[in-house]
């Protein structure tokens, strides 16, 4: 696929110098800018239960290695929930249910919706179970959560995510693995003796996590540049979308828009209470880095690429009848959703661009309806793609099964607050963060209904729409 998109969308509407056009004409655009609501009806439907959000909390998103360096992933899961109980006042035997996300494992606390949700407070009679789906796992905890409520089964879920890039598990190679194994089960000295004699020093290297397609045994950074390639993303396009993001989540932070952020006492450490990774710098300092993957030719790299972070969040989603009987003022409305998948090899990272359509055509909107956007910003090359394939007929007819192109949304709408790029992106945590903006910046704006995308590992991807609640 990647020659025959090099070739066919170098003469598709959007051209590189446009898309380049389209990043920085947004640098100029007011993260105040008064969205207009193209329409005053409700996504409401007669009979349909209204779930809402309540509420929703993170810790701050902190460059792996750094002051969270000595802590395991639940208790950043559990600062995330106390939070919320701290910030909602709600009772903590008043939860249904709690459905937490993560991608990579700590072993000794597997069930991690269950650890955290004990040590920050839960009753022990709520039950918790734990989901993964990549970067969109804790989006799955919440239409997790959404499908209790609508269902009957729960008035009242706790979702969030958690990701812990500090620490993660590293294991002994299979061959020592097993031997270890047929060691605990041997029953003589000499048995023992003979497995020990068998052990070889390959046996000792330790196999490393790696953030790579099990199916492909490709990195994601390797196949954001192959993407990047196809779709003639250049580096210049790339090192302006991330310095976006970073200028923009620097404004954002600096006049208090972060309010999701809250205060985490690091124990034996200081108060953390802002993210640490948003560093705006200067395209010739950026352009100055070399190729992160593939070299020396390619045009990812350290500074346009999401970093490791570690960090957790946490959402309260209720029905509209149980938030109200409570006395919540719930920030949104959480409509209609979907989850896509495609080819994990060619098309790993344009979740956005299959996602996209699918929901607006679900929840009756069009591209013009949607007054604030926010999508996962795995890589600059990868935002980059998506808006270039939503803007291409020929890969709409070519691999959508669409007539016409989707559109790409308008920038001065588009991750107006930042994005993975710059804020972090602790992979199982960022889908709350992305739905939490999206209500905050239409309550900010004055907007009726944003869109949250994201891309994912294995080739999926979801979307969500999202109705401000009545001011």
């Amino acid at each position: 696929m990647a020659s025959m998109l090099l070739t066919s969308l170098r003469s598709s509407p959007l051209t590189s110098v446009q898309a380049a056009q389209f990043a920085a004409r947004s640098l100029s655009t007011s993260v105040h800018l008064q969205a207009q609501a193209k329409s005053k009806k409700t996504l409401a439907k007669p009979g349909v239960k209204n779930i809402v959000l309540v509420d929703g909390v993170r810790t701050p998103f902190l460059l792996s290695g750094t002051t969270y360096a000595d802590l395991m992933p639940h208790d950043l899961a559990r600062a995330a929930l106390q939070g919320l109980l701290n910030r909602t006042g709600l009772p903590n035997d008043a939860v249904d249910y709690i459905v937490y996300g993560t991608v990579i494992q700590e072993v000794k606390t597997s069930n991690v919706a269950r650890e955290a949700a004990l040590g920050a407070g839960f009753s022990d009679k709520t039950p918790a179970h734990t989901v993964t789906m990549a970067c969109i796992s804790s989006n799955q905890a919440m239409t997790t959560a959404f499908g209790l409520i609508a269902a009957g089964q729960c008035d009242a879920v706790v979702a969030g995510g958690v990701e812990f890039m500090s620490d993660v598990p590293i294991r002994h190679s299979r061959k020592m693995r097993k031997t270890m194994l047929s060691l605990n089960k041997a029953k003589t000295l000499g048995a023992r003796l003979s497995l020990l004699g068998s052990i070889r020093l390959a046996h000792l290297s330790p196999e490393l996590p790696a953030v790579a397609e099990f199916s492909t045994a490709e990195t994601m950074g390797h196949s954001a540049d192959r993407l990047a390639a196809a779709f003639g993303v250049s580096r210049l396009e790339q090192d302006e979308f991330a310095l976006r993001s970073h200028m923009l989540a620097k404004k954002a932070q600096d006049s208090g828009l972060l309010s999701d952020i809250i205060n985490f006492k690091v124990p034996g450490r200081d108060i953390v209470s802002k993210d640490n990774g948003i560093r705006p710098a200067t395209m010739e300092q950026m352009a100055k880095l070399k190729p992160a993957f593939i070299k020396p030719h390619g045009t990812v790299t350290a500074a346009n690429s999401s970093f490791l972070t570690d960090g957790a969040s946490a959402v309260l989603i209720m029905s509209e009848e149980k938030a109200l009987a409570m006395g919540y003022k719930p920030k949104a409305y959480l409509r209609d959703f979907v989850y896509v998948s495609q080819d994990p090899k060619d098309q790993l990272l344009l979740g956005p661009t299959y996602a996209t359509p699918k929901v607006l055509e679900k929840s009756g909107l069009t591209l013009n309806d949607i007054d604030v956007f926010e999508f996962h910003e795995a890589f600059a090359g990868q935002i980059m793609a998506n808006l270039k394939a939503m803007e291409s007929d020929w890969f709409a007819q070519t691999y959508m099964g669409r007539k016409t192109k989707v559109g790409a949304p308008p920038m001065e709408k588009f991750n107006s607050w930042g994005g993975s790029l710059s804020l972090g992106h602790p992979f199982a945590a960022t889908g709350c963060r992305l739905v939490t903006t999206v209500a905050h910046r239409l309550q900010k704006e004055g907007g009726q209904y944003g869109l949250v995308a994201a891309c994912a590992a294995g080739g999926q991807g979801h979307a969500m729409v999202i109705e401000a609640y009545p001011q």
